[in-house]
């Protein structure tokens, strides 16, 4: 019996230290696990502070684009009116060209010495 007895002893003091190294590597997971834990939640705040800034840029954004537009309509509409403008410069000098021209053959003297 004395054999089997330190058979049994045997077998309890590697079952006693499987246990112990399974402890061993339990203890080393939870702490992987704590630290990536606290990972994620640096992680998750640093996600949440860009998502904000994320947001605000694109408010800003679509202001100013906004802003850009009206810019654009602004000068579109300035440069149609400044056509406009000239255009009726031109027909207004066309017409006073020929009415000087009219007045001049018609032997008015005032508009004799004008340039045509």
């Amino acid at each position: 019996m004395t054999h089997q007895g330190a058979a049994l002893q045997s077998y309890n003091n590697e079952l006693v230290k499987c246990i112990e190294d399974l402890c061993t590597k339990r203890d080393e997971l939870h702490k992987q696990i704590l630290n990536e834990e606290e990972e994620k939640q640096k992680i998750q705040n640093d996600l949440r502070i860009l998502s904000e800034r994320l947001a605000k840029v694109n408010e800003s954004l679509a202001k100013k684009i906004a802003a850009r537009n009206d810019y654009d309509k602004t000068i579109a509409d300035t440069e149609a009116a400044y056509m406009k403008i000239i255009e009726s410069s031109q027909t207004l000098l066309n017409v006073l060209q020929r009415e000087s021209s009219v007045l001049k053959d018609k032997g008015v003297p005032a508009f004799s010495n004008l340039p045509i």
